[in-house]
């Protein structure tokens, strides 16, 4: 089965987010091809939580995981700290106070 490029994945997520007025944002474009993506959620209260995307090796599946969590300042370091190791590296920034960030929606992962 083919995966869709990280451009279109991106593009993608963006959309069901606006389509759930959900305020959303590229803070780092990446490779168009084959970038890995982190999804910063500003919970707009000084705090936030990074996702990345992993491989669970149990069932094969992709799925969403924290990558760091707590005051936002600490999160923006993780996330200076992973775009220093990775120039292909796409960073999506959420703002919502509800913490939505549909990543756990089908389709998704």
């Amino acid at each position: 089965m083919s995966r869709l490029t990280s451009e279109i994945w991106v593009a993608a997520y963006l959309t069901r987010l606006r389509l759930a007025t959900i305020p959303a944002f590229v803070v780092q474009r990446g490779d168009g091809t084959a970038g890995a993506v982190l999804v910063k959620l500003n919970m707009l209260d000084g705090s936030a939580c990074c996702f990345q995307r992993s491989f669970d090796l149990m069932s094969g599946e992709r799925q969403w995981v924290v990558l760091t969590e707590g005051a936002e300042a600490d999160v923006d370091a993780s996330i200076a700290k992973q775009r220093g190791f990775d120039p292909d590296l796409w960073v999506i920034e959420i703002e919502d106070k509800a913490g939505r960030h549909l990543l756990d929606e089908p389709g998704l992962t």
